[in-house]
């Protein structure tokens, strides 16, 4: 991979990492509801599961959706539903009463999970084998998928950190409640390339 390939790419993985998406904004509302620490493994998750999505998709599921058209709307329809019910249970989240915990973040394994419904991951995903692997070789594939693994997990983890300094303003319940129903409208929001391109 040339020079000018891998400078382009870089740039693509940043650009597509740090702007908001159902991942980040999620990551927000975490690091404002539970904090940084509490939140690691909703990063790792993103930042691993992204990156072995791209590995998969790279190494043949791009052939599926090239020969299953049908799949993407199936893929689609799914990924708005389990959005929006995610939305839900942001906008719905109770703040916590003194002395007890409020919920819980996602784990690990839930933000790996999560990557296969998140259809601005399979945008990112799908875009950056089409443009940057011509040939599909399985080392531009890897290389495509360190890249991501590089940039994406201090861009995610830049938003968790954002909400982590947004909690001191969100001492109040009635803060975290309109803070938590902005995330979910927010994220409701960025369906919007999804249900109309």
């Amino acid at each position: 991979m040339s020079y000018d390939i891998l400078l382009a790419l870089g740039v693509f993985a940043f650009v597509s990492s740090i702007t908001p998406g159902p991942n980040n904004l999620m990551l927000m509302a975490s690091g404002a509801n539970f904090g940084f620490r509490r939140t690691i493994p909703h990063m790792l998750g993103v930042g691993i599961g992204f990156v072995v999505m791209i590995l998969l998709v790279g190494t043949g599921l791009i052939g599926v959706f090239d020969a299953y058209p049908i799949t993407h709307n199936i893929l689609k329809a799914v990924s708005v539903a389990y959005l929006l019910w995610l939305a839900w249970r942001i906008a719905n989240a109770a703040p916590a009463e003194p002395g007890q915990p409020g919920g819980r973040p996602m784990t690990f394994l839930q933000a790996a999970a999560f990557q296969w419904v998140n259809p601005k991951a399979w945008t990112m995903a799908l875009t950056a084998i089409t443009a940057y692997t011509p040939d599909r070789s399985f080392a531009a594939i890897a290389v495509v998928g360190l890249i991501f693994g590089l940039i994406n997990l201090p861009s995610v983890g830049s938003w968790t950190v954002m909400g982590q300094q947004m909690a001191r303003f969100l001492q109040s319940p009635m803060r975290l409640r309109a803070f938590n129903w902005l995330m979910a409208a927010l994220l409701v929001a960025s369906l919007y390339p999804v249900l109309w391109p």
